[in-house]
């Protein structure tokens, strides 16, 4: 078997790599990155013979014809930034979409089979208890609506086999991590002595958030067992509050510093996101987030 994966020197693909080498049934992982972020270092260390990076920019057509084929398409290229994404609307769309419609085009070319990521953030404004079966999605920022259109493409093709992951927030240490999503930031800001930025009523209000752990869990099972219903999975490991993230950094030992701001996500409403669809794969997601936030404040320690 053979894989690619797109973005792959991010938070989530350079975490990945090092699980995937570990599949015996998987012969090459080809990566692809247009190395945008600075992520060196996680090239440096790709070591396993089952390796090869490309280097290319998946927004470009011409680049379908440098990747060999492979079976299966970890799909992670993505500008991921929602905050920041108001302030990028026209980038974000050109990258976002047009790497997806130039994975779709590679898939269709080597009938690979898709494991599409999107986000938890397509609900928007919700009320309560979140399943996949909700109609009524509410996405604010530029790149949760990206997200929704690269779904609504997907379902209304029938030619590519995939599976579309709604992943909640991304936490855990990996080389390719990023620092703007609430996790990462607030364990950075901590550590740097930098206030933590809160969004209006945000401290009280759940989010689903995703381990790393977990997010490789469920991958590597799609994989294993060519899992590719073309249906929409909610993927999180805990609900939680921006209080309790606060609180799990607390036990920690360190200081923290606040400071409230105004943002363009205006979220008024706490909403609980259900992962039962998953797990009744025979799928348990119980990674800590409190583990995460240990892990990523050891790895930040040196400051």
């Amino acid at each position: 078997m053979k894989i690619l994966i797109t973005g792959a020197l991010g938070h989530i693909g350079s975490y990945l790599i090092n699980e995937l080498v570990k599949i015996k049934n998987i012969k090459k992982i080809y990566l692809i990155d247009n190395i945008s972020n600075q992520r060196f270092p996680v090239i440096f260390r790709l070591k396993n013979k089952k390796v090869h990076f490309i280097y290319g920019d998946l927004t470009s057509e011409k680049i379908i014809n440098k990747i060999p084929k492979t079976n299966i398409v970890i799909h992670l290229a993505s500008i991921t930034d929602a905050e920041g994404s108001f302030n990028i609307k026209q980038k974000i769309f050109k990258n976002n979409i047009g790497s997806f419609k130039n994975i779709l085009k590679y898939c269709l070319k080597y009938k690979s089979k898709l494991i599409h990521i999107s986000s938890t953030s397509v609900y928007g404004q919700q009320e309560n208890l979140v399943t996949e079966k909700e109609k009524n999605l509410f996405p604010q920022s530029p790149y949760a609506k990206i997200k929704l259109k690269e779904e609504t493409i997907l379902k209304t093709q029938n030619k590519i086999k995939y599976i579309t992951l709604r992943f909640g927030t991304i936490s855990g240490f990996s080389e390719g991590m990023r620092f703007h999503t609430a996790v990462n930031k607030f364990c950075f800001n901590s550590i740097t002595k930098l206030p933590i930025p809160i969004w209006g009523n945000a401290l009280n209000l759940y989010r689903p958030y995703l381990s790393l752990y977990d997010a490789a869990k469920v991958i590597k099972f799609i994989i294993k067992n060519k899992y590719f219903p073309n249906d929409i999975f909610n993927v999180l490991s805990e609900n939680k509050t921006v209080k309790q993230i606060l609180s799990e950094i607390k036990k920690n030992k360190i200081k923290i510093k606040l400071k409230f701001v105004n943002s363009k996500i205006k979220n008024y409403f706490s909403f609980i996101t259900s992962k039962n669809k998953i797990e009744k794969l025979g799928l348990k997601l119980n990674a800590k987030i409190s583990k995460d936030i240990k892990d990523t404040l050891k790895n930040l320690k040196h400051f």
